[in-house]
């Protein structure tokens, strides 16, 4: 018995990654890290800025997202961003750019918690990656 399902991930711009032999995805969401694997109960969920790992028998991908809502039913895992990152492409100074314009954010006043949060959660990611 395969133990496969489909992810799409589709920000603004185009659908930006769709595999059909994934095992395991884990998303950040707001409720903490979110393993999935094949019949997981169907899900709707928010994402907060972090790296989704996608595993399969023959690949590992991973992207840094800083924001977005996951579906999953009926073993297909949607995952919609404004905002998404392939691991791969951000290099030390895409990241330390990141870093600094979020902490400039963070320094704000009229900030609110969750904004704040997000922001913490934003930086937090980031420095895991460098």
């Amino acid at each position: 018995m395969s133990e496969e399902f489909k992810i799409e991930i589709v920000n603004p711009e185009k659908l930006f990654f769709i595999k059909e032999d994934v095992i395991e995805v884990i998303v950040p969401a707001f409720e903490g890290d979110m393993g999935i694997l094949k019949n997981h109960i169907s899900i709707i969920s928010f994402l907060k800025p972090g790296i989704i790992s996608i595993y399969s028998k023959s690949y590992e991908e991973k992207f840094f997202v800083e924001d977005g809502i996951i579906e999953f039913k009926n073993n297909n895992l949607s995952i919609l961003t404004s905002s998404i990152f392939n691991l791969k492409d951000l290099s030390k100074d895409k990241i330390d750019n990141l870093i600094k314009v979020t902490n400039e954010e963070l320094n704000k006043s009229e900030l609110g918690d969750q904004e704040k949060f997000l922001a913490d959660q934003k930086i937090e990611a980031l420095r895991s990656i460098n």
